[in-house]
């Protein structure tokens, strides 16, 4: 995922479909610098992590 698209997704209060390794996720902010992401799986809000950008893929609703 590019930094700007999940900048977006972390500032927007509609929730977005992320998955990280095919987990649902929710974005809490973004490191521009480091190009990561602080994240925790919808089920497991404790279970804050950073993780690279590239490894969070967005879908697309229908």
């Amino acid at each position: 995922m590019n930094k700007q698209r999940a900048q977006q997704i972390a500032a927007s209060p509609v929730m977005s479909h992320v998955t990280y390794n095919e987990i649902p996720v929710y974005i809490q902010n973004i490191d521009e610098k480091n190009e990561t992401a602080r994240i925790y799986p919808l089920d497991q809000p404790n279970n804050e992590q950073d993780v690279p950008l590239s490894n969070l893929v967005e879908h697309l609703m229908e």
